[in-house]
């Protein structure tokens, strides 16, 4: 057979087969490719999201030990020790609860990228430690988790940058709208005022409702020098909800 009738007759042949193919119809689905497709894609979509998750949880705990060397300068006297030299924000506080093992670093300002390392201390409020009222807010599923598991009683201690500390006692909780901003008026005794997100185990972050922790102040311990400060009697229940209600309805 010469070379030109091989390649007719392999020509006729796959025309042949084609048109075979053609009156067969569309080859059929192999049963469960598509159920098989899909699993694949939900389970490659979860691990993103995993993963994503996962990384915010790394990067808002594995700075803590950057944090607390800046501390250690802050107590030290050094004044907006910042962990990381292009950080636009500094250590003010460290915050602990003992009945739960919980210990926070309070950093300065409310915003997205200070809170994503810790609690932040919201500008325009007295510090952690100081007279007046103290605002701190922080996200429900890192730094501020453990509002979840803190009950009315517990006691929290702030160290200031000066060295000294004051011990709070938690007297009320609520959830509140984000729009009530009366929550960070000065007026009434020392405390501190804790906020995050709510509901806690909400799909996502940032809702309409937030869960405020009110902690009076007990009194304040001892400084570095060994001076004892004054000491602050706590309110009762029934005053500090009249309190709460007569901000509220000063609240524009």
């Amino acid at each position: 057979m010469r070379p030109e009738q091989a390649l007719w007759l392999g020509v006729e042949g796959a025309w042949l087969d084609s048109r075979s193919e053609a009156r067969a119809g569309p080859p059929r689905a192999e049963p469960g490719r598509g159920k098989r497709l899909l699993v694949a894609l939900l389970v490659a979509l979860g691990g993103w999201q995993f993963g994503h998750g996962a990384w915010i949880q790394a990067k808002a705990w594995l700075a803590q030990g950057l944090i607390a060397r800046a501390w250690q300068r802050t107590l030290a006297g050094d004044a907006h020790a910042k962990p990381w030299p292009w950080a636009d924000t500094w250590p003010v506080a460290r915050l602990s609860v003992p009945s739960l093992g919980i210990e926070r670093y309070v950093l300065e300002g409310a915003d997205g990228a200070a809170m994503a390392f810790g609690p932040g201390h919201l500008r325009g409020t007295a510090l952690p430690g100081a007279q007046g009222n103290s605002v701190i807010s922080g996200h429900r599923d890192t730094h501020l988790a453990f509002l979840r598991e803190l009950p009315v009683g517990a006691e929290i201690d702030v160290q200031a940058a000066d060295g000294s500390r004051r011990r709070y006692v938690v007297r009320y909780t609520q959830v509140l709208d984000r729009r009530d901003v009366w929550i960070a008026k000065q007026e009434g005794p020392t405390r501190l005022t804790l906020v995050t997100c709510f509901p806690f185990d909400a799909l996502r972050a940032g809702g309409p409702q937030r869960y405020v922790v009110w902690a009076y102040a007990l009194k304040q311990l001892k400084n570095r020098g060994g001076e004892r400060a004054d000491r602050g009697q706590p309110s009762s229940l029934a005053s500090i909800r009249r309190s709460l209600a007569s901000a509220a309805r000063q609240a524009p």
